[in-house]
């Protein structure tokens, strides 16, 4: 698939058929806050069908205010700091995080930050283990955009680094044509390999299963 393709046609279109996106079949979300994280060169718009399915089973599903995800980590950062400290405190509860890609990346780096307000961290396609191990097309873009500095910054490659500080798990596809698949299994956080496409990630019945699952486990 192509970077810059934002639909995976197959991905949607077997979600769309599975009784999964209605909602059976997954356990009932308790209304606490989920917050989504979308990838690079993408943005909250990719993840509306996501977004929609996490109000239908019964979590606050947010979106993050991000149009196109392609500034510097640190200054996104800075404003997913500050949308978790709002939706944690107008919820009274942690807030769990679903990162696509970046991310995934993202989210973990401010689970490190910010523990006490984070439930979770569930990454979708993230090299959490080597944020370098990617695809020729993706590095290209990634380079021109950045050039040599972003992640390479100290602060961001050490929390990536880090033990998890809250629950972590990587959600992977080893057909993936963004990442190398390797790059998202690490031995200090669970991995769940899933058949699909790397966009198709966030339209995936398998993920949308294991989301129902991996959100409802007892508040840490």
């Amino acid at each position: 698939m192509r970077l810059w393709d934002p639909f995976a046609f197959r991905e949607l279109t077997a979600l769309l058929q599975d009784p999964v996106f209605r909602g059976r079949g997954v356990p009932r979300g308790d209304g606490r806050p989920v917050l989504l994280v979308p990838g690079f060169l993408s943005g909250d718009w990719a993840l509306r069908v996501l977004h929609g399915w996490l109000g239908r089973i019964g979590y606050q599903g947010q979106l993050s205010g991000i149009v196109f995800n392609v500034r510097h980590s640190e200054r996104m950062l800075s404003g997913l700091r500050r949308r978790v400290a709002q939706l944690a405190d107008e919820s009274g509860t942690r807030v769990s995080l679903v990162g696509h890609s970046r991310g995934g990346l993202l989210a973990k780096v401010l689970s490190q930050r910010r523990p006490d307000d984070v439930e979770q961290v569930i990454a979708l396609g993230s090299p959490l283990a080597d944020w370098t191990d990617l695809a020729a097309l993706t590095h290209r873009a990634e380079h021109q955009r950045f050039g040599t500095a972003d992640v390479r910054a100290r602060d961001v490659t050490y929390d990536l680094k880090l033990p998890p500080a809250v629950p972590t798990t990587s959600i992977y596809t080893k057909a993936d044509d963004v990442v190398n698949f390797r790059s998202c299994l690490r031995p200090d956080i669970p991995a769940i390999p899933v058949w699909g496409t790397h966009n198709g990630l966030v339209v995936n019945p398998e993920v949308f299963r294991l989301l129902g699952r991996l959100l409802a486990r007892p508040r840490r």
